[in-house]
């Protein structure tokens, strides 16, 4: 499905030819293939290709072209009712952070953060970890332990909650809307972002902080934060830490920090 912009078909196809490498059979309706500006059609049609599929007995699973904007339009126009009913895997990120809130915290339905056709899978096993998107979609028991090694820890402990998180932009935009991010006590926060200047996530985070969101989460992991640089493309000294170091140091400590660096895996 096509919930958020426009992609190239060269980049499409590359991600429908890699799911079926992968043992899986990709339908998909001819609708993803329109445009509107910068939307992939209009969004009565892209959130009829969802019901469409919700309601298809043959679709085990849904999964995003590609991210960008969008999807946040389709919210109004999805029906709660008939998620829960069809009970389908979901698949995306980026954009499409604000679907998998509807469907995790608004159908209490589990929503799977993965990679998309026209970004990760359409540009082979080196973009995305093929046995994690697999074991995650395929098998019942539970992931285990994972513990990447570029992993930094800032605070030491043990928590345990519902995973809920996504996109900082799209988390943010929906509060003070009927799909406001609103999630448990005691939930384990994640967060990623791309191509933001350091103030500005300065900024989301210092605001995540002052709604109460963030007193409610056990944990926090972010991710890698590309292209969160300066705009010079001049790194700011790696004794002042990463951006991704930075941010996470806000986060737990509730600090407003100021020396962010460069974003890097």
């Amino acid at each position: 499905v096509a919930p958020a912009s426009p992609f190239t078909r060269e980049n499409f196809d590359r991600g429908v030819e890699e799911l079926r490498r992968l043992g899986f059979e990709p339908v998909y309706d001819e609708s993803v293939f329109a445009r509107r500006r910068y939307v992939a059609g209009a969004a009565g049609v892209r959130a009829a290709a969802i019901h469409a599929a919700w309601r298809d007995p043959s679709i085990a699973g849904l999964i995003g072209v590609r991210g960008g904007y969008g999807s946040v339009q389709l919210l109004p126009l999805l029906d709660r009712s008939e998620a829960r009913r069809a009970r389908k895997a979901f698949v995306g990120y980026s954009d499409l952070t604000s679907l998998l809130m509807f469907l995790t915290l608004g159908c209490n339905l589990v929503a799977f953060h993965g990679p998309m056709l026209a970004g990760r899978l359409g540009k082979g096993e080196a973009r995305y970890d093929r046995a994690t998107f697999l074991n995650a979609l395929c098998r019942r028991e539970p992931l285990g332990e994972l513990a990447p090694s570029a992993l930094t820890t800032l605070r030491r402990g043990e928590a345990a909650g519902m995973l809920l998180g996504g996109t900082l932009t799209q988390l943010l935009g929906s509060l003070g809307t009927p799909f406001a991010f609103q999630p448990p006590q005691g939930y384990v926060l994640f967060l990623d972002e791309v191509a933001e200047r350091p103030y500005r996530l300065d900024r989301m985070v210092t605001q995540l902080k002052q709604t109460g969101l963030l007193a409610r989460a056990s944990a926090v992991v972010i991710g890698e934060l590309p292209q969160c640089d300066e705009p010079s493309n001049q790194l700011l000294s790696s004794a002042r830490g990463h951006a991704s170091t930075q941010a996470l140091r806000a986060c737990v400590r509730g600090i407003s920090e100021r020396g962010w660096g460069p974003a890097r895996k």
